[in-house]
């Protein structure tokens, strides 16, 4: 810290020098001195504040001195170390220590990656270019001709293989999964992505921006279950105040006067303190239910009180319709008046009456064209007229690169990191041939005293919840980005998941108690970092570890399970195969059972996957679950003419769902190949028409042609009646 910045450059060069000596240890000794740089020379701070600051400037020192490209050759050949490898393959249980060159390196990695990542009021000019440099080195295929991600996937991979079993995998995903939000980026940089392609495209602006609606939508009370409608019988006969279950909607402009969803507070809405985030109520005694929960106190606004939305009355989301749901209405409206139809026409309504007029127009002021939906089109056009179209340019994005990169071995990736999600599940069970993901959590020696497995035990817990947050999320960005890129990249992955068992493994991992799961207090405040290294540490015991943290519920799994239900939203939506999977899985109970969770985002996503099966699942279900319908028309975005509620729609009569998956798949290979095969022979090479030439190739014919020669000629050629006249008329 005393020193200039010359004499902390020369520090660190000195380092990097150290690095590349062959003797192992001397090796790991020089890294370690990395890692206690990069992790903010704790030692010689006094506050938290402090550390963060010196782990931030050293980490930018780091990078400027090319420790990451070292830090790099020293992961490849670590990888490469097959030693290492056969050596942990034989072994019968394997733990830290086989582990920690690779741990090392990788937390050098991942406090490099997130440090530069995160965007800083105060960042000097020189810091700005250093991350957006070290972004496109991330995203480039400098490494070995391929993305830094890649390396990482092919390491996930390996240790799902049974290769290399004492690779770290918490580490690993959590470095992968920030590398991918760097170089492609998060949500607020994919939302300007999306304006700025629709712009491009010439398409319409978007109705809203998604993220704020979201923000500033409000959580629902959960549904009532059996026991506690039981409950509130036996109180109304016993001539106790009860409150109505249900409040008459009477129209649109009630939905803030009056939400039957909502404890009936005086207060009103806009008055109300509690934000979207602010807490998640826990499971109400039944007995209880005339009294009002109070709210939390609320915590301190993330941004300024000028900034935040009031509560818009009536819906939330602006209706969408697509051009194929226009000329759905009015193929039947045709049908109906005029007895023939007019196929995609959607301008013409000559003798249709008034109120159809009316309702076209409705429908075509809310007509929504989605980007996929262009691109679609604009593949059809390739696949038809290759000559008049050309070759397509493609921009070298990060998410094109990436893609390109995982084409050949994507199945591979995505059910290896389904794998890892199916072991980190805490609905799993341990089998004795499932994978190991506890190889960078379990000590040499075990526990042997009940504190010591009180720790261990929190600690495994906390690594399964964040291998299960870093997959989740993992996941979610590469098929958001893909689905921006192209459609068809966003197919192709989605399709793997679904024949990976994506489905049923989401739902297994839902099938839980899941308000104990996100209330669950898996981690030690006092060894969270810099809090341990700067502050004394106080004595533990099984009392405190009992007791956890101050939380009232846990943001990581909360963050896990609203990924999780984002995956599923984007591989079911407009699949009825897929939809009709959901309802084949009996997810509805699963889901309903996750409303019990007070957050409106989660809601959202958990109403949006009850939405799509609701005319599948029949009268009966709708009738005894009207609150779940009512929460569905409130929070859900409207299709004008999706008969959801009903299930009177055409869309809802069995479906040829293997013919569905097959034709999406042979849409998903023509792209690919298009786009990708470059050593494809294809239909439009030269012919050679001069006979000499033709006779006179070489022909490779295999060995044992020659034996069975004079019989070939007999059944292909002599026994075969050639029609010439024929065969003149079709020249």
């Amino acid at each position: 810290m005393e020193l200039s910045m010359e004499e902390q450059r020369a520090y660190v060069m000195r380092l990097l020098d150290a690095l590349e000596v062959t003797d192992r240890d001397k090796r790991l000794k020089v890294a370690r001195a990395i890692l206690y740089l990069a992790q903010g020379v704790f030692d010689e701070c006094d506050t938290e504040t402090d550390v963060l600051y010196w782990s931030r400037h050293n980490v930018f020192l780091l990078y400027d001195m090319g420790i990451f490209t070292a830090l790099l050759e020293l992961l490849s050949m670590e990888i490469d170390n097959n030693q290492a490898c056969s050596s942990a393959v034989r072994k019968p249980a394997i733990s830290l220590a086989d582990s920690t060159e690779l741990r090392v390196l990788l937390s050098i990695m991942y406090l490099m990656v997130e440090t530069i990542r995160v965007e800083m009021e105060g960042d000097s000019p020189e810091r700005k270019a250093a991350r957006e440099a070290f972004k496109t080195e991330l995203g480039s295929p400098l490494y070995n001709g391929e993305p830094f991600a890649l390396l990482l996937f092919t390491m996930v991979t390996k240790f799902c293989s049974m290769n290399a079993p004492h690779f770290p995998m918490k580490k690993v995903l959590l470095l992968l999964w920030k590398t991918i939000l760097f170089t492609l980026g998060g949500f607020e940089e994919l939302q300007e992505m999306k304006v700025r392609m629709r712009e491009l495209l010439s398409l319409p602006p978007l109705p809203e921006d998604s993220i704020k609606v979201v923000r500033n939508m409000r959580a629902a009370s959960p549904p009532a279950s059996a026991m506690e409608l039981i409950e509130q019988q036996q109180q109304q006969k016993r001539g106790r105040r009860s409150r109505r279950p249900l409040v008459k909607q009477d129209s649109l402009d009630t939905y803030n006067e009056r939400d039957p969803f909502k404890n009936d507070d005086a207060r009103d809405e806009e008055d109300d303190p509690e934000d979207v985030d602010s807490g998640i109520e826990g499971e109400v005694d039944p007995l209880d239910r005339d009294v009002i929960i109070q709210p939390p106190p609320p915590p301190p606004p993330l941004r300024p009180p000028t900034e935040r939305v009031s509560f818009p009355k009536g819906l939330p989301w602006a209706p969408k319709v697509r051009e194929k749901d226009i000329e759905h209405f009015l193929e039947t409206s045709r049908n109906k008046f005029i007895g023939f139809t007019l196929g995609n026409d959607t301008d013409t309504l000559v003798g249709l009456p008034r109120p159809i007029h009316e309702s076209v127009k409705t429908l075509k002021q809310h007509k929504y064209v989605s980007i996929a939906e262009v691109q679609i089109k604009r593949e059809e056009e390739l696949q038809q007229c290759p000559m008049t179209m050309g070759e397509e340019e493609v921009e070298e994005t990060p998410a094109e690169i990436l893609y390109l990169g995982m084409l050949p071995s994507l199945s591979q990736y995505v059910i290896a990191l389904l794998k890892l999600l199916l072991a980190a599940a805490p609905t799993s069970k341990a089998k004795t041939d499932s994978i190991n993901i506890l190889a960078d959590v379990l000590p040499e020696e075990m526990p042997i005293t009940v504190l010591q497995s009180m720790k261990l035990g929190i600690d495994v817990n906390r690594h399964k919840e964040i291998i299960v947050k870093a997959i989740a999320a993992l996941l979610l960005l590469l098929l958001k980005h893909f689905k921006l890129n192209h459609i068809y990249q966003f197919e192709y992955v989605a399709q793997h998941l679904v024949f990976a068992n994506c489905i049923p493994l989401i739902l297994k991992f839902f099938n839980q108690n899941i308000m104990s799961y996100i209330s669950a207090k898996n981690s030690i405040c006092a060894l969270d970092f810099p809090h341990c290294v700067v502050h004394e540490m106080p004595e533990l015991t099984a009392e405190s570890l009992e007791a956890g943290d101050s939380n009232q519920f846990c943001w990581r799994n909360l963050f896990s399970c609203i990924n999780l239900l984002r995956i599923l939203n984007k591989i079911t939506k407009w699949k009825h195969s897929r939809t009709m999977m959901l309802v084949v899985f009996k997810s509805a109970p699963i889901l309903k059972r996750a409303l019990k969770v007070k957050q409106a985002m989660m809601q959202l996503y958990v109403l949006k996957l009850l939405k799509i099966q609701t005319k599948y699942l029949g009268r009966q279900w709708r009738k005894s679950n009207m609150k779940t319908m009512s929460a569905i028309y409130q929070k859900v975005r409207h299709r004008l003419n999706d008969d959801w509620a009903y299930g009177n729609d055409i869309d809802a009569r069995p479906w040829d769902f293997q013919a569905e998956e097959c034709a999406l798949r042979e849409s998903i290979e023509k792209f690919n190949m298009r786009r990708y095969d470059k050593n494809q022979n294809s239909e439009f090479t030269p012919v050679d028409n001069c006979l000499q030439s033709v006779l006179g190739q070489r022909v490779d014919l295999p060995e044992d042609f020659h034996y069975s020669y004079e019989m070939w000629l007999e059944r292909e050629v002599f026994s075969q009646p050639i029609q010439w006249e024929g065969l003149l008329q079709a020249q």
